[in-house]
């Protein structure tokens, strides 16, 4: 999560980012913006994105951000970011949620995993490569729940299940680095 796109802008106030932070469904926004935004709304729900209109149920700082933390303007972003982050960042948003979810934290997850600068430790990189393995050893092994023998294409449903449930796996361990980095307590 460096930071937004060059040459682009806050959606919002639609001037260049302050505090940039990146949604769920990877859009960018001023810190500032999108706490006003949600703060205008609800304060017991999640704000939704004013681009896609999904729920924002994650804001992650850009890198830049998080190095200005210092700053007193920036740490008061930053500290509200947090605060939303608690109440919504850890809420178990159902499965279509989770489903929109998936691309921007696998995403998220494969930048680091391949950037020697950036790297996760060494039990949470464990349990990722572990619950894939244990997904492709189901997916390729001949025994099956329901046999492709015997059912043709409707005996794949079992391995593409298990495939989405440990992608699933792997992107709900991924959002739980990103909420303990960037807005745990």
């Amino acid at each position: 999560m460096e930071g937004p796109p060059p040459n682009d802008c806050c959606s919002i106030c639609h001037g260049s980012f302050s505090v940039p932070c990146q949604t769920n469904c990877s859009h960018w926004f001023c810190g500032n913006c999108i706490m006003l935004a949600w703060q205008h709304g609800s304060p017991f729900q999640a704000c939704k994105c004013p681009l896609c209109r999904r729920e924002i149920t994650l804001l992650v700082p850009g890198e830049a951000s998080l190095r200005e933390r210092h700053n007193s303007a920036v740490a008061e972003v930053l500290e509200k970011v947090e605060k939303y982050n608690r109440y919504f960042g850890r809420q178990s948003n159902g499965l279509i949620q989770k489903l929109q979810d998936l691309p921007f934290l696998l995403r998220g997850l494969l930048r680091e995993m391949m950037d020697p600068q950036r790297s996760l430790p060494l039990v949470i990189r464990a349990r990722v490569y572990l619950a894939m393995l244990l997904s492709a050893i189901y997916v390729f092994s001949p025994i099956d729940i329901i046999p492709e023998a015997v059912l043709g294409i409707v005996g794949l449903l079992d391995d593409l299940l298990i495939a989405l449930v440990g992608f699933l796996h792997v992107a709900a361990i991924y959002r739980s680095v990103l909420y303990s980095r960037h807005g745990g307590s």
